[in-house]
């Protein structure tokens, strides 16, 4: 036996599958969004060591000489900030104490609360030293004023922070290098991995739930065409095993068909050989009366059979399936009864596509029209459709059935001659021929009495897509 080195498919291995996957598809994007999202992907400013390092250099700074100042200011200066040093009368450190002064003076930290939150990492002999926090789109901050050290184009962004001589520092990051606040930062996070999440959950579902619905279209085409092929044996273990013991029904109920078929292909001939014998030898009969009964039995005997196994063959089980104009057939059979002299009211649709067995339908609906005309009045075809079924109702004015005998009227020879008129004929298979029909498309059909006066029969057919 040869080793296996991958788990045999199985619902538990695609389960397991599912759930990994979900989870590997879910949190791919998340980290990639926070690898890949530019500036909102990255630690806000305080968590990645500018701050602390800017108060290093403010403290360095301040220990130094003015004149040592600027040249501090050259050697501290790299590609992620620029340092400038303006001194206590400076126009740049004018302009950032009034401003200093003007948003010290709401005494909010909800206006400037950057500041405000700066100002906690800057301190001075345990007194917070003032910071104003600013980019170039203020106007109250012209960008001219300052030695703003970026590219034209750029939006630099500006952190000023003030020395206890009065001098300012203006630390100018030409490129916004730190993220967001953490709290929006984890709400896109997990807005992303619960997006992703339910994205790889529901492809993951249909890719799962795929083998069991061509599982249950195979079921329902072998419920309407019992000659349907086998339904290949795909999937995991616990339906293949599945369709394994459906194929075997189905092969041993396709055998059990063609076998009656064949016995009563052979009762067929056997019964009308004596069927035969006895018309000739009723020729030999002198008696006028008594010569003509006999045919009249032989003929009902005769028509009895012939319509007994032409319903016990399934003759319409023989015919293809095909897509056709369902009203249009409804139509046709509510003509051939005008052009005999009965009119019968359709109301419908013009034209609905249906997949099925046309001539099989037919039967089955001109007998039940044909029944609304023999023992009604006033036939009637309504006609109705949805997404999910076709719904047909044959009503007639006539005399309608006993209560209770809704469903003996399908019953194969039963026939209501109380309420029905003898003279009609027939065999009692119209109703019983028609319900094998329909079912056999999936259908269903049901008898009652209408409320006024007369029966109503009705049949709903699913759509096959």
């Amino acid at each position: 036996m040869k080793p296996r080195f991958w788990p045999e498919d199985t619902l538990a291995r695609r389960f397991a599958t599912t759930i990994v996957l979900a989870i590997v598809v879910a949190l791919v994007p998340a980290l990639a969004a926070v690898r890949l999202g530019g500036v909102w992907g990255q630690p806000p400013i305080g968590e990645i060591g500018l701050l602390e390092r800017a108060n290093d250099i403010v403290r360095l700074v301040e220990a130094a000489r003015e004149q040592e100042r600027p040249a501090l200011m050259d050697a501290v200066t790299n590609a992620i900030f620029r340092a400038d040093w303006y001194p206590a009368r400076s126009v740049v450190s004018v302009m950032l104490d009034a401003a200093w002064d003007r948003r010290a003076a709401t005494s909010r930290m909800t206006d400037h609360a950057d500041d405000w939150r700066y100002m906690q990492a800057f301190k001075s002999n345990g007194q917070q030293r003032p910071v104003v926090n600013f980019s170039s789109e203020m106007r109250e901050y012209p960008r001219e004023k300052l030695h703003a050290g970026s590219p034209d184009g750029a939006n630099p962004y500006f952190l000023a922070l003030r020395l206890a001589d009065g001098s300012w520092i203006v630390f100018t990051a030409p490129h916004r290098v730190w993220g967001i606040k953490r709290q929006t930062r984890i709400g896109i996070a997990v807005a992303l991995l619960i997006l992703s999440t339910m994205a790889a959950s529901a492809i993951a579902t249909y890719q799962l739930g795929r083998p069991i619905r061509r599982f249950t279209e195979a079921v329902r085409r072998f419920g309407t065409d019992p000659r349907a092929a086998p339904i290949p044996e795909t999937g995991p273990r616990e339906l293949r095993m599945t369709i394994v013991a459906f194929n075997a029904m189905q092969g041993q109920i396709q055998k059990f068909v063609e076998d009656r078929k064949a016995m009563l292909a052979a009762i067929s001939h056997d019964l009308r050989t004596p069927l035969t014998k006895i018309r000739l030898r009723g020729e030999f009969v002198e008696d006028e009366e008594q010569r003509s009964r006999l045919f009249q039995d032989v003929a009902d005997m005769q028509a009895m059979v012939d319509s007994t196994l032409a319903f016990s063959r399934d003759d319409f089980q023989d015919e293809a399936t095909t897509t056709f104009d369902f009203a249009e057939m409804l139509r046709t059979i509510a003509d051939d009864y005008g052009d005999q002299g009965t009119e019968i009211l359709y109301d419908g649709p013009e034209h609905v596509a249906f997949q099925g067995r046309p001539f099989a339908l037919k039967r089955a609906f001109t007998n039940l029209v044909d029944n609304a005309v023999k023992y009604g009045r006033a036939p009637e075809l309504h006609f109705s459709t949805s997404e999910q079924r076709i719904v047909v109702q044959v009503k007639d004015s006539g005399p309608g059935i006993p209560a209770g005998a809704e469903e003996q009227v399908f019953a194969p020879f039963y026939r209501l001659e109380r309420s029905r008129n003898r003279a009609t004929g027939g065999v009692g298979l119209g109703l019983t021929s028609a319900r094998a029909v329909i079912r056999a498309h999936g259908g269903e059909i049901h008898v009652r009495n209408r409320p006024t006066a007369g029966l109503e029969v009705e049949v709903a057919l699913p759509v096959l897509r």
